[in-house]
Parts: C-alpha cells; sequence; structure tokens
C-alpha cells in the first residue's frame, strides 16, 4: 500500500519525509539514503547493509570466480596495492 504525502525544501536542500511514511517503512535518524535525480524526478533508496549470509555468500561466489580465471592470493594482493598507489 502506497502513502502519498507532500512535503518543501528548505533554503539547506533539507527535505522532511513525512511522518506516516517514515512509521510505514521504520525509517530511523541517521537511515542512509542514495539519491538519483533526473529531470522532474528525485528518488530516494533506503541504503541497508547486507545481511551477513548474503555477504558470506557473495565473498564465496568471488573466490569461486578468482579461482575459475587462475588468479591466486598474490595476484589479488599485487593488484589491490596498485589501486591504492603502492608498488
Amino acid at each position: 500500500m502506497e502513502t502519498l504525502a507532500t512535503t518543501r525544501m528548505s533554503s539547506k536542500g533539507q527535505v522532511v519525509i513525512p511522518e506516516s511514511i517514515r512509521k510505514r517503512l521504520d525509517l530511523k535518524e541517521g537511515a542512509q539514503f542514495l539519491v538519483v535525480g533526473d529531470a522532474d524526478v528525485v528518488i530516494l533508496k533506503m541504503v541497508v547493509p547486507p545481511d551477513m549470509n548474503e555477504f558470506d555468500a557473495l565473498i564465496k561466489q568471488a573466490r569461486q570466480q578468482a579461482r575459475e580465471a587462475g588468479l591466486k592470493p598474490k595476484d589479488i594482493a599485487s593488484a589491490v596495492a596498485k589501486a591504492r598507489g603502492g608498488k
């Protein structure tokens, strides 16, 4: 069920999310959002950290793909050091 409401932007660019929507989505102070803007549309998407089981599955998948690509741990360490501006 959608909840529609109107709001205004302050001179500082702040927008209040109406209470009815905050309650329905269980939004708390400090909640983080991804903001997407295109033409006359602004979308706020909640940023939710992945569940640890989901994270573990992603790590397992990444390790499998690295093995299949023939990467060794030293290759990964070298790529990380290079990306960080090291040797």
